[in-house]
């Protein structure tokens, strides 16, 4: 695996700004990429569309249509067999009430647990914490990651983060959009704060 270092833009110009100044400073193309990442859940993942197979507000509509069918077909057969009894009614007609109470019931029921209805813990819904904009990814070594993260700091980068992945020609192969991003710090802001932390135990 490779160790990356990239930064994100809101334009493509001041993306491109950065290349120039990693460039400047000794990087060379191939270990420089840019490119969009679009906003939240709009990564398109599957041919249909989308980042996940099943949106976690609808995962448990099945279990509320089948409670919901059960109970509606009991109702509709209760009212089958009113109607049965109290107007001499066809068979047939308790068989279509159940058969009705059953459609409208797994109807209500599937409804009940969509969205709000469906009551899934924060915990099973994804969260993802990657923003949109142009990602400026750079491959680097752990002995020149810093020197990247500083230019793009000073090109006017919104966040620097650090994540190990799969470099092939001259770009990110394996960037994963939902991934959660994993900052990497100014070693010499949190070389400084240190010092700080420490004198402030001291007193």
């Amino acid at each position: 695996m490779s160790l990356i270092v990239a930064g994100r833009f809101t334009t493509f110009a001041g993306a491109e700004a950065a290349a120039n100044r990693l460039f400047q400073a000794g990087f060379v193309q191939e270990d420089v990429t840019l490119f969009f990442v679009n906003p939240r859940g709009q990564h398109a993942r599957f041919p249909i569309g989308g980042d996940r197979y099943v949106d976690p507000q609808a995962a448990r509509t099945s279990k509320g249509a089948g409670k919901g069918g059960a109970i509606g077909a009991v109702i509709g057969a209760v009212i089958g067999v009113a109607l049965f009894s109290a107007f001499s009614s066809p068979f047939l007609v308790l068989i279509v009430a159940a058969g009705v109470g059953a459609y409208v019931g797994s109807l209500a029921g599937a409804m009940s647990h969509t969205r709000g209805g469906g009551k899934v813990p924060d915990s099973e819904v994804p969260h993802e914490a990657r923003d949109s904009g142009v990602l400026v990814a750079v491959h680097v070594s752990p002995e020149n990651q810093q020197e990247a993260a500083r230019v793009l700091r000073e090109a006017g980068s919104l966040e620097v983060e650090r994540a190990h992945g799969r470099w092939q020609h001259g770009r990110w192969a394996d960037f994963d959009p939902t991934k959660d991003v994993e900052p990497l710090k100014d070693s010499a802001a949190a070389a400084g704060a240190a010092p700080r932390a420490e004198a402030h135990a001291e007193r």
